[in-house]
């Protein structure tokens, strides 16, 4: 499936961190940032999460939400938000269904090894469901800033 503006968000329904059920439909009203990252603890996506924590209010303030997915266990995510105090929902997708349903699954290559990963992806969807933006060149570091724009 290719996803672009204007599309349909695709339906979530994965396990957070705590074991608990999340469906996207359940923000139905409410504005998602939605952001895929390839693994807990790494350097790149402990700037990206703590980016998004350092700017939570702000996101709040604007009427978002805002949920991170990546192919790890609850276990891992629950170790992640502990140790970086991360104010937001980690979605674990073990069996690869939300990252093949919004296209963030895909081959990578580094240091000449080719594998298959997430591609580092943000989702910005509105109210009704609708992808109202795209980043997919995250500059983790600033990536709260590329989205508040």
């Amino acid at each position: 499936m290719h996803l672009h503006i204007g599309s349909q968000a695709p339906e979530i329904k994965a396990k957070n961190q705590d074991g608990n059920s999340v469906q996207l439909s359940d923000f139905k009203g409410k504005k998602v940032i939605l952001y895929f990252y390839p693994k807990d603890n790494t350097p790149a996506c402990t700037a990206e999460a703590c980016s998004l924590r350092d700017n939570y209010e702000s996101f709040l303030a604007k009427g978002y939400i805002v949920l991170g997915v990546s192919t790890d266990s609850e276990k891992s995510h629950k170790k992640f938000i502990q140790k970086y105090a991360l104010p937001f929902d980690l979605l674990s997708d073990t069996d690869h269904k939300i990252v093949n349903d919004y296209g963030v699954w895909a081959e990578k290559q580094m240091w000449g090894r080719t594998y298959m990963g997430i591609v580092r992806t943000t989702f910005v969807i509105d109210e009704k469901g609708i992808i109202e933006e795209i980043i997919s060149k995250v500059d983790t570091k600033n990536h709260a800033e590329q989205i508040l724009k």
